[in-house]
């Protein structure tokens, strides 16, 4: 069974754990691993992740069999006059991928989207990342085509992704 809690600054670490090992499993054969050190110390840093919650960042935590196995951010933003949500981060554990709780998690930032009056979920996934496909299982289509400079010569090279609510 797969239960949900609201993470806390308490649990920055466990959110630095799961996204350190779960994005770095998924980006060094993308981008290599000195990029992908770069956006850990960038991203995952705790000072960084207590930024993102000082920001409004809202980081949901996925616990399975009374493990944390995975979480998800999101954050509420207006495009052109609307409320949309951004998910920011979605991550699982490699040992607990295949058991739905990405999608468990989808589900929930969908729901607290439309709860908040979102028109649309929006999320960034780079272009040769497979979790592309999970999106557009999940209702997402590409929306735009972007390369966001990240600093020290590096990019994201990503698709916006919509999913309208």
């Amino acid at each position: 069974m797969i239960s949900l809690r609201k993470a806390r600054e308490a649990d920055l670490p466990i959110i630095q754990y799961i996204g350190t090992i779960a994005y770095g499993r998924t980006y060094v054969p993308i981008l290599g691993q000195v990029q992908v050190d770069y956006m850990l110390n960038k991203i995952y840093a705790i000072a960084s992740l207590t930024e993102q919650l000082m920001e409004g960042h809202i980081f949901i935590i996925a616990e399975v069999a009374g493990k944390d196995a995975a979480f998800a951010s999101y954050s509420t933003l207006v495009e052109n006059g609307h409320p949309v949500v951004k998910l920011h981060k979605l991550y699982v554990l490699p040992e607990a991928q295949g058991l739905s709780i990405g999608k468990f998690l989808i589900n929930e930032v969908r729901d607290k989207a439309i709860e908040l009056g979102a028109k649309g979920l929006l999320v960034n996934v780079n272009r040769y990342n497979k979790a592309r496909d999970f999106y557009e299982k999940a209702g997402f289509k590409i929306k735009e085509t972007v390369d966001i400079e990240i600093g020290d010569g590096f990019f994201m090279n990503d698709y916006v992704m919509e999913r309208t609510l």
